[in-house]
């Protein structure tokens, strides 16, 4: 796609969780639990007014929805504070000095004083129905392939309650991550291409974790991206998780609003009109008394009935794709979804299918008058529920003849998104009066700037240069969660730097990929496994069984591992019996072969004794016995 042409414009806020010794407002630490909760609670959240009597529109939405929210917590990881039952504490000083270093490496103008803001939110995901939010810094920018990225502002704010289940009308959330430190870092609109935002968005995360007092691990850091074009509208994708997928979140929108404002231009070569779209819901349930459709006789069975809409001049409209698998109708099944909490709905374009008889959809369109230039929407639920559903098809058919809705999605792990609720209006955010607000001293900016971080191309340049690491080693030991131990012991003299970045980097990741639980891999432990190494004791080949064995033997040590494992290193002697051996077991093949059989007897003696060898020692003997075989 042209996107000048288009004229695209991407605003990111990523979001990353601060490692800070305490959450945002409590002396709670900001840690997650995997056990069973220790207690839980029941709430249902209600938006509220603001002080000019406006009522903000996403609040309103979520409220409308009718969810009760279950609560799960642990003492160990929440308080009062997070229950909502006990005002907040004072702002958290290490995670506004951990923002306000990332705007003096930015060039961000740091404020003259803190004011933590409300911001309504009535999801559930914060138990007392807002988010704490605050600016701690304007302006400022970042450089991406010799090009200035502005940004808006750096802020601070409280993470959400993480969600656990959506139970019918009850969702469930757990606490622990509720009010975990959250620094938020907003571009302006200077990004005009999907491979842009997916550079800026890792350039600012880079810049975040060379601060050192970041979170690491999935969920951790979070994307929204804000993306509009000429013609459409601004839309605002929340939850992007991976980096990778920030380019293909852009590229699926803008295909998505391009589609879109297409079908605008057909609706109106059709004469279809806002007016012609009425709330005439009829109820088809007789149509479907001998169905053999699993999901209708479901809903009749429980009591519920199937209403149907039509949409005049909506045939084939509703069936358009608009991305890969998505679809309008599918855009509208979110929407009934949503309002009327329903699971789906069924329309013309895409029957007969799913166990419904072309018989049935004959019955259907004459039994609500449509022609073959409407299209019809079923929805199978409880009445209320269904008649729901179908207001809010029918909102969004409206919808689709002005062309691209304001409003908030979220993202699926393959880029695709969904619709989640209307775009927030300027009621959302109202002062916190139960947080003191923080003066910015020029002495606390003085103390800062006095120990900022290096910037990541920087480190990336000192690394390729004073370690001898390749750029994409490089890269990968900078972004590790171990950069810091890598640089003490390269300094210390206790491992070869290449052989200690390709452990940190791609060794531990390739274990965890296959189910180690290398999270409980200390500092010691690694540090351990080298001084083998270095001494001499193993291979270099030994690290993997050797991590994977400490691992899982928390309190063991790598002369542990080492001698459970039994992987010593051979002597001298042994090994030179052991390479004499092999040559002789397989003396044919050394006759008929000469030389070229030193591969075939590598393999097998590195079968038998990896990790308790050096494979350049091995490979010497070897060669050294196959010359002598060649003289005698």
């Amino acid at each position: 796609m042209d996107y000048e042409k288009l004229g695209l414009k991407v605003g990111l806020e990523v979001h990353q969780e601060l490692a800070t010794k305490h959450k945002m407002f409590c002396a709670c630490p900001p840690e997650l639990f995997r056990d069973d909760p220790e207690y839980t609670f029941i709430r249902r959240l209600r938006p509220s007014q603001s002080e000019l009597g406006e009522v903000d529109p996403a609040a309103l939405f979520e409220f409308m929805r009718g969810r009760t929210m279950i609560y799960e917590a642990n003492r160990a990881t929440s308080c009062l504070v997070e229950m909502d039952e006990e005002p907040p504490g004072e702002l958290n000083p290490e995670a506004l000095d951990t923002c306000l270093t990332l705007a003096l490496m930015t060039g961000s103008q740091p404020v003259d004083e803190v004011h933590v803001m409300r911001k309504i939110v009535v999801d559930g995901s914060n138990t007392t129905g807002f988010q704490r939010t605050c600016i701690t810094s304007l302006g400022g920018s970042v450089e991406v392939g010799g090009k200035t990225y502005r940004l808006q502002h750096i802020g601070l704010e409280e993470d959400a309650a993480r969600k656990i289940a959506d139970e019918g009308e009850v969702s469930r959330y757990r606490i622990d991550r509720l009010g975990i430190p959250l620094m938020e870092v907003a571009t302006a609109p200077d990004i005009h291409s999907p491979t842009e935002a997916e550079e800026v968005a890792l350039a600012i995360g880079w810049i975040m974790r060379a601060t050192g007092r970041v979170r690491r691990g999935l969920g951790t850091i979070r994307q929204d991206v804000n993306i509009s074009i000429v013609g459409g509208a601004l839309t605002e994708i929340k939850g992007v998780q991976e980096l990778n997928l920030v380019s293909k979140v852009v590229e699926y929108e803008v295909q998505r609003q391009v589609k879109l404002i297409e079908l605008v231009s057909e609706l109106k070569r059709r004469g279809v009109r806002e007016s012609d779209l009425e709330e005439a819901f009829i109820d088809v349930s007789d149509l479907f008394s001998d169905t053999q459709s699993r999901i209708i006789k479901g809903a009749l069975r429980r009591g519920g009935r199937v209403l149907a809409v039509r949409l005049p001049g909506f045939a084939g409209v509703i069936g358009a794709e608009l991305y890969p698998n998505r679809r309008l109708g599918t855009e509208m099944a979110d929407c009934a979804r949503y309002g009327g909490g329903v699971r789906g709905l069924f329309h013309t374009d895409e029957l007969p299918a799913h166990d419904i008889s072309e018989g049935e959809v004959r019955a259907l369109k004459e039994n609500v008058g449509a022609s073959d230039q409407d299209a019809v929407v079923i929805v199978a639920d409880d009445a209320q529920k269904s008649r729901r559903a179908l207001e809010a098809v029918i909102e969004r058919a409206a919808e689709a003849l002005k062309g691209v809705p304001a409003e908030t999605r979220s993202a699926n792990p393959d880029g695709t998104t969904y619709f989640t609720r209307p775009r927030p209006g300027a009621a959302r955010m109202y002062p916190e009066t139960d947080v003191v607000s923080v003066v910015i001293t020029q002495e606390r900016l003085r103390r800062l700037e006095a120990s900022l971080p290096e910037m990541p191309e920087a480190r990336l340049e000192r690394f390729k240069a004073d370690y001898g690491l390749n750029e994409k080693l490089a890269r990968q030991a900078i972004d590790s969660d171990y950069v810091r131990l890598f640089e003490e012991m390269v300094r210390a003299d206790e491992a070869d730097p290449t052989l200690l970045a390709v452990t940190l980097t791609e060794t531990l990741k390739s274990l965890e990929r296959d189910g180690v639980q290398t999270a409980n891999l200390g500092d010691d432990s690694i540090r351990g496994v080298f001084r083998l190494i270095r001494a001499g004791n193993t291979a270099k080949e030994s690290i993997p069984p050797l991590l994977i064995w400490l691992s899982s033997h928390p309190g063991g040590t790598a002369d542990d591992a080492l001698q459970e494992l039994g992987l010593a290193m051979l002597s001298k002697e042994e090994l030179g019996m052991l390479v004499e051996a092999k040559v002789s077991e397989n003396r044919e093949m050394v006759e008929r072969m000469g030389v070229k059989a030193l591969g075939p007897l590598m393999g097998m003696i590195m079968a038998e004794v990896r990790g308790r060898v050096r494979a350049e020692d091995v490979q010497a003997l070897l060669r050294e016995a196959l010359a002598s075989r060649a003289r005698g």
